[in-house]
C-alpha cells in the first residue's frame, strides 16, 4: 500500500470512528412506552429506511469516492539542471573565453534550480494528496450527516424522542 492511498484510508477511518462515537451519543426515548423489544425492531427498521434514502452505511466499509491523485514520475531533479546549466555555462563562458569555468557555474547554478523545482513537484505531490484525503473526510461526514438526519425523522415518526 502506497502513501497516498495509507493516508486516505487513514482519513476516511478517522472519520467513522469519530462518526460511530456521535452515533452513540444519541439517546432515544421511547414516548409511548414501547418495550425493548420493540424498540429494537424500530431502530433495526430506521436503520433500514435511512441506508435506502441516503445510499449511505455506516455499519459497511468506507470507500473512496475517486482515486487519489495520480502520483507522477520525478521531472528533472538535480543531475538534469546540472547537465542543463552546464550546457548554458559552455556556451556563456566561452562567449566570456572561460568555457570550463563557465560550464562549472552553469552546472552549480542548474543543479541547485533543479533540485528546487523537484522539491516544488514533491510538495506539490504532497498537497494534492492531503486535499484528497480531506475532500474524502468532507464527503463522508456530509453522507453520514444525512444517514443520521433520515434516522432521526424515522424514530421521530415512531414516536421517540431523539436526542
Amino acid at each position: 500500500m502506497d502513501l497516498k492511498t495509507t493516508t486516505g484510508i487513514a482519513v476516511i477511518s478517522a472519520c467513522v470512528l469519530a462518526g460511530s462515537a456521535m452515533a452513540q451519543d444519541v439517546f432515544i426515548y421511547p414516548n409511548e412506552g414501547q418495550s425493548e423489544e420493540q424498540q429494537a425492531k424500530d431502530k433495526a427498521e430506521c436503520h433500514t429506511w435511512a441506508v435506502g434514502q441516503t445510499g449511505f452505511d455506516p455499519a459497511a466499509r468506507p470507500t473512496a469516492t475517486a482515486p487519489p491523485p495520480a502520483q507522477e514520475a520525478p521531472k528533472g531533479g538535480v543531475f538534469r539542471g546540472a547537465a542543463r546549466g552546464a550546457l548554458a555555462g559552455v556556451a556563456i563562458g566561452a562567449i566570456a573565453g572561460d568555457a570550463g569555468k563557465g560550464a562549472a557555474i552553469g552546472a552549480a547554478g542548474g543543479g541547485l534550480v533543479g533540485g528546487m523545482r523537484r522539491n516544488d513537484q514533491r510538495r506539490s505531490e504532497e498537497y494534492a494528496r492531503e486535499q484528497w484525503a480531506r475532500d474524502q473526510a468532507a464527503q463522508y461526514e456530509q453522507k453520514r450527516a444525512a444517514y443520521d438526519r433520515a434516522k432521526r425523522a424515522c424514530l421521530a415518526g415512531r414516536n421517540y424522542t431523539v436526542q
